[in-house]
């Protein structure tokens, strides 16, 4: 039974580093910094989650061995990760970071006229 379970964590860990892939793909093919950091921000906190887990599984189930740091990684990127690839984006903006001409709407503009209006 054990080896079940350790190739179905194997599973999830070889999940985890196709989403990696996906996600340097991303980064790679993508036209600006605002698609660019969606694609290392949301898929890589995925990709790393999914190898983390399986990593606690197999430690847990397989070895016997629980393991909390883990599971606060797990915790930590959650919580970091996207909100660091959020900044990273409005500071590009803010910063006068130009759109892709593929860019349809710009949200963004519309708030920061608002904003500077009621100045």
């Amino acid at each position: 039974m054990n080896e079940i379970y350790s190739y179905l964590f194997i599973g999830i860990v070889v999940i985890g580093s196709l989403l990696a892939v996906v996600s340097a793909l991303g980064i790679l093919r993508l036209p600006d910094v605002y698609t660019r950091s969606h694609a290392a921000s949301k898929t890589s906190t995925l990709a790393v989650s999914f190898v983390l887990i399986g990593t606690f599984l197999y430690f847990w189930v397989v070895k016997g061995h629980f393991n909390s740091r883990i599971l606060l990684a797990i915790i930590f990127i959650f919580m970091t990760a996207p909100v660091a690839g959020h900044l990273i984006s409005r500071a590009a903006y803010n910063t006068g970071v130009k759109l892709s001409n593929m860019t349809v709407r710009d949200d963004m503009k519309k708030a920061r006229q608002a904003s500077e209006n009621k100045k």
